[in-house]
């Protein structure tokens, strides 16, 4: 058992019957009454977002998770394939274990998937990822990178906003938690 002082971003509580991750959580002491943390957190299941708060120092339960490093192979129309990289075993995910990164897995990405026993529970990708441009507007002679954006197709299908020089077959630097443009690399 540990306690709201072991409160960290990413810790997996379990609360409510359900696993919960945190996002984001902030210890406050008001002027008059006991001091409490106040959280977000989100469901590992459902994705779910909600708003929840604790009494300072409070007795909650952390999961305790193993993650393990995996490529992601391919995709059947149904079920997304990763391998492991020590054993090769192969597991299986359905698209909505995904939701948040399938707009960035391409063949061969490095990925972490974190377990809870056997049942995996989150798939991580790195925080940027190169991806070459598919489909975009052309881009005229003196368009400058302050002038505007315009819509890109990236080769996962994903359309983001990206300056008018970018041109198709550009690799892109992508934020892959926020899906926007950094730089287009050489």
């Amino acid at each position: 058992m540990a306690s709201t002082s072991d409160f960290r971003n990413g810790l997996i509580i379990n609360h409510k019957n359900n696993l919960w991750k945190i996002i984001e959580f902030l210890h406050v002491k008001p002027g008059k009454g006991g001091a409490f943390v106040r959280t977000k957190l989100k469901n590992i299941k459902t994705g779910q977002v909600v708003d929840e708060t604790f009494r300072a120092g409070e007795k909650i339960e952390t999961v305790r998770i193993e993650a393990r490093e995996f490529n992601y192979s391919y995709n059947d129309g149904q079920f997304y394939y990763f391998m492991d990289n020590e054993t090769y075993d192969q597991i299986s995910l359905n698209s909505e274990q995904l939701d948040d990164i399938k707009d960035f897995l391409i063949e061969n990405t490095k990925t972490t998937i974190a377990f809870n026993g056997d049942e995996p529970i989150e798939v991580r990708i790195p925080q940027h990822m190169n991806l070459k441009v598919k489909q975009t507007d052309p881009g005229f002679k003196g368009d400058t990178a302050q002038g505007g954006t315009k819509p890109a197709t990236l080769e996962t299908d994903l359309v983001i906003q990206v300056p008018l020089f970018i041109e198709e077959g550009d690799v892109l630097r992508i934020d892959t938690k926020d899906k926007r443009y950094i730089e287009r690399v050489k």
